[in-house]
């Protein structure tokens, strides 16, 4: 299962490497993909968008939702 989603507040590979240490410490079998251009990440491997969110939100960025294709 791969979702991408809407992550606000991310400018820097500093801030991907805080959003993907906070998915990957929340759920260890995820794996985070992180485009700084336009603000998603793609997350294979876990399929709990709560999860995702909480992750998120405690590293410190702004979870705005699920990407629909």
């Amino acid at each position: 299962m791969e979702k991408t989603y809407k992550v606000d507040g991310m400018t820097c590979n500093g801030c991907a490497k805080s959003v993907e240490r906070a998915i990957t410490t929340a759920a260890t079998t995820a794996i985070v993909k992180v485009n700084l251009e336009k603000k998603q990440i793609t997350v294979t491997g876990i399929d709990d968008d709560v999860l995702i969110a909480q992750a998120v939100e405690a590293a410190g960025f702004d979870y705005e939702g699920p990407v629909l294709s």
